[in-house]
């Protein structure tokens, strides 16, 4: 299975799937606690008294659960304000149901704009920083179809005013995301490999 590897700029980025126990703590439980406000927020109902507790265990156990996904799930949260920004990046097998899954997204999904990755070549973004439903948080996707796989770039902001401040460096993390691929049985790190959109350069 491919796995998932990124350059994200350290002086802006903190990544919560390479973290373990007390180190980066903090960061962790910041970014579930502004994921699980903006889903409280997104169903209607107001914040729980113990979510604060829910988003304590949660953080413990990302880490953890991340490292089961061997490298096929990336997350980052804004290193000022980790309550603002989340990035998570994904890579995924491109199966008929989940071809499917994308075909009947609403609407509003297909105003994307081409995005060019050194790695991945030309993929799709959608920007959504004003959603119609103001109860649904400022958020933008990098797609690439590398034909077996989908490899996603999500990034989810809790506050609309600042959206536009940090999407430039949300793309910028999004272009160093890469695929590194599992050698078969009998193949070398010379293998020649063709860049998705492109031929050999």
């Amino acid at each position: 299975m491919p796995r998932l590897q990124a350059d994200a700029d350290a002086t802006l980025w903190v990544p919560v799937t390479e973290s373990l126990g007390f180190t980066g703590r903090r960061h962790r439980k910041a970014a579930i606690r502004m994921l699980l406000s903006q889903a409280n927020t997104a169903m209607g109902s107001a914040e729980r008294p113990g979510s604060g507790v829910a988003a304590w265990a949660m953080s413990q156990a990302a880490p953890f659960l991340m490292r089961r996904a061997a490298g096929r799930v990336l997350v980052w949260v804004w290193k000022a304000d980790a309550e603002l920004v989340v990035v998570m990046a994904q890579v995924q097998e491109a199966t008929s149901q989940l071809r499917a899954a994308r075909a009947m997204m609403p609407m509003e999904y297909d105003d994307t704009e081409s995005f060019r990755s050194p790695h991945l070549g030309v993929g799709e973004k959608l920007e959504m920083s004003l959603p119609a439903d103001p109860r649904t948080p400022p958020f933008a996707t990098y797609t690439w179809d590398t034909g077996t796989h989908f490899v996603t770039v999500t990034a989810v902001c809790s506050d609309r005013e600042r959206f536009g401040t940090v999407i430039g460096s949300v793309d910028d993390l999004a272009r160093t995301v890469r695929v590194t691929d599992d050698l078969e049985v009998g193949e070398s790190p010379g293998v020649l490999r063709i860049e998705p959109g492109g031929g050999p350069r």
